[in-house]
């Protein structure tokens, strides 16, 4: 599988990785029905560059790894071509959808509404939750606590989303390029709590073990692919490969290896969130 970073920083030796292995820009590439991806052998795919176990860079082999990747890879087995896989911070995973360089996208794409407008969401295939981490011994049991403390998020992430709506006027936010940069940002005491999602306290725990715990909890999310707006076949693709999965039991696989379990309640509708293309 190819991999390329548009840009990465991070905590992680494979976020080194990154900036070291790969050559980091490639051609804008045209919206393409998966006919012409088809035809062209190769189906290029954006996910996060430095965000375990979402999206990232195994060390050990420099190849892209995580729930994310894995969901590439079966993607492109499912239209019989090969992966290309295109590294993103968070804050240009859209641009790259929107502007051809990627041709979809598994990049922990949380479901919302305003998203809803610029990219075209497949049903969902694994869930999320967005919460606010600290360790155990900071005292944080109400949203008016936050005040008291330097709080750190991905910046334009639901986690800044959530982090700016629920913070009392006066709190200090810091934003960060990525997850990775965040978590290094509580690890190294620039902040003092951070937003975070389901994997938060593992990844904080692996570098300081038995330290960290989830203090608040704000959003139940669902991840969808991307596809580009109004792109009809390519939407059908997504939901028809996502759909097969499920049914083969091959999802299950791929959440049980990173999560631990399996889960298959998705909701059958979002609002403002529409799974099919019109």
């Amino acid at each position: 599988m190819k991999f390329t970073t548009l840009k990465s920083r991070g905590l992680f030796a494979a976020a080194t990785l990154l900036a070291s292995t790969s050559l980091l820009f490639t051609a804008p590439a045209s919206a393409a029905t998966p006919a012409q991806i088809k035809a062209k052998g190769e189906v290029v795919i954006g996910i996060q560059a430095a965000n375990p176990p979402w999206g990232y860079v195994n060390a050990a082999t420099g190849q892209a790894d995580g729930v994310d990747a894995d969901m590439g890879k079966a993607f492109a087995k499912y239209l019989g071509v090969k992966a290309k896989f295109v590294g993103l911070e968070v804050a240009n995973r859209i641009p790259a959808l929107t502007s051809g360089r990627v041709d979809v996208l598994f990049a922990t794409m949380a479901m919302l509404p305003d998203r809803a407008k610029a990219v075209q969401y497949s049903q969902p295939y694994i869930a999320n939750s967005i919460t606010l981490v600290a360790p155990k011994t900071t005292v944080i049991k109400t949203d008016a606590d936050m005040k008291k403390y330097v709080i750190g998020v991905p910046r334009s992430s639901v986690q800044d989303i959530d982090i700016t709506k629920a913070a009392p006027a006066g709190t200090v936010i810091r934003r960060f390029d990525d997850d990775a940069a965040t978590i290094q940002a509580m690890l190294s005491g620039q902040v003092q709590a951070v937003g975070g999602n389901a994997f938060y306290v593992k990844r904080l725990d692996d570098a300081k073990p038995n330290t960290f715990e989830n203090k608040l909890t704000f959003t139940r999310l669902y991840n969808g692919a991307c596809s580009p707006l109004g792109d009809k076949e390519l939407n059908a693709a997504l939901n028809a490969f996502i759909s097969k999965i499920k049914a083969n039991g091959e999802l299950a696989k791929i959440q049980t290896k990173w999560m631990g379990y399996s889960m298959m309640d998705f909701p059958t509708s979002l609002p403002g969130i529409p799974f099919v293309a019109k």
